[in-house]
């Protein structure tokens, strides 16, 4: 009697041990197949860990141009494979493997989880700490080559005897990560119609740039670039961007910057030495109901005069569209517009090792006061665009789940 007593016991506790490991059993499936999903998609750098509070889920968005589109995707793919009962689940966004936002989502209700809808995630800043036990992530941006075509167009009016002078490039750059935070760019210029003058009628080089990124505590992101930029610009640039912690809406900003003059005439590269200082000091809000962002900041520009603009920009899916106002020291007041537009294709467009690849945004900017001189500055990454800025914003990836 006593054999079979303990028998008896050794089996039910066996029969209790798999009870608990199939739900886990479960989980990990689930989980899995999710990875697998987003992957196949094209989704890159995606990994998934779990503990008693929440499941995290992280990725990065490269196969689909609208990043709110692609986004959306990866939640409605989670949600259709299950999620855990009794936690919270959150997706943590990259770039470039750097951590941007996260979508979040915590039932109130043990039955809720059945029936959430995108409506019921979260948008925010606050990626936790979950996400950095992730040890194995799937489809790697790593080592994988862009061949992304820029369109460059540009225009003015100088001449009295002609309305405009037209200026058209078609200017390919290679984009390549070695580690995290890390790119690596190089621009070739070659001009197609030209009524600029002569030195722009000569194949030259465009951006040639090594950037850095880093994610600190308390939502601030840091950026350090080196090399040569657009408006006839090498050196050094570093800025850095928080924002609030009680309050995303709001931001402050700062930005640095040590230049030379650069140039390539007669397939020769002339620089000079770094000798300009130019610095940026603002801060942002952005109004969720309308999608828009309103900027107020404190600039040195190149020949060291001091001035202040004030930009106000809306973004929708496809497009970005703003006005700015501006006053620098030694010049009028000055004010204009700017618009971007992304590029097709819309589609799923996945990136092996490499892709070729228009550029995501065309644009043009309007300059009303017609200013040559003061209050110039300069971009040090092509990647550094007005719609770009907003394809990472809580509020407007947000807004892109509830209405796509």
């Amino acid at each position: 009697m006593r054999r079979c007593s303990s028998a008896e016991t050794i089996v039910s506790f066996f029969a209790f041990l798999l009870c608990l490991l199939m739900p886990l059993k479960g989980y990990t499936q689930s989980a899995e197949k999710v990875i697998t999903t987003l992957t196949d998609m094209g989704f890159e750098n995606v990994g998934w860990t779990e503990d008693q509070k929440e499941r995290v889920y992280v990725l990065q968005n490269t196969a689909f141009r609208a990043n709110g589109v692609g986004l959306g995707k990866a939640v409605d793919i989670i949600q259709k494979a299950g999620l855990p009962d009794n936690k919270c689940c959150r997706i943590v966004v990259l770039d470039n493997n750097i951590p941007q936002i996260s979508i979040f989502y915590c039932p109130e209700k043990r039955d809720s989880v059945s029936n959430i809808s995108r409506a019921d995630w979260t948008v925010g800043y606050d990626i936790g700490d979950t996400w950095k036990r992730v040890k194995e992530r799937k489809n790697s941006s790593l080592f994988k080559v862009d061949v992304v075509v820029y369109p460059d167009f540009s225009f003015q009016n100088l001449i009295i005897t002609q309305i405009y002078q037209v200026l058209f490039n078609i200017s390919p750059a290679i984009e390549v990560s070695f580690w995290k935070g890390m790119k690596l760019t190089g621009q070739v210029i070659f001009p197609v119609y030209n009524e600029y003058g002569e030195r722009y009628s000569q194949i030259r080089e465009g951006y040639i740039t090594l950037s850095q990124t880093f994610r600190l505590p308390y939502n601030i992101l840091l950026k350090g670039i080196i090399g040569t930029f657009n408006n006839r610009r090498w050196g050094l640039d570093l800025s850095a961007k928080h924002y609030l912690l009680a309050d995303n809406r709001f931001s402050i900003e700062a930005e640095t910057g040590y230049t030379g003059v650069s140039k390539f005439e007669n397939f020769a590269w002339h620089v000079s030495p770094l000798k300009r200082w130019t610095w940026t000091l603002g801060g942002s809000f952005y109004w969720p109901k309308y999608n828009t962002s309103f900027s107020l900041k404190m600039e040195q520009y190149l020949l060291g005069e001091k001035g202040v603009r004030v930009d106000m920009m809306r973004t929708f899916r496809y497009a970005a569209i703003g006005f700015y106002a501006m006053k620098a020291e030694h010049a009028r007041k000055n004010g204009g517009f700017y618009f971007q537009i992304l590029l097709p294709p819309y589609g799923k467009y996945k990136r092996k090792h490499v892709r070729i690849t228009p550029a995501k945004y065309f644009g043009i900017s309007y300059n009303g006061g017609n200013e040559q001189y003061y209050g110039k500055s300069y971009i040090p990454e092509l990647s550094t665009v007005y719609g770009y800025e907003s394809s990472f914003n809580p509020y407007f990836i947000k807004s892109e789940l509830l209405n796509y």
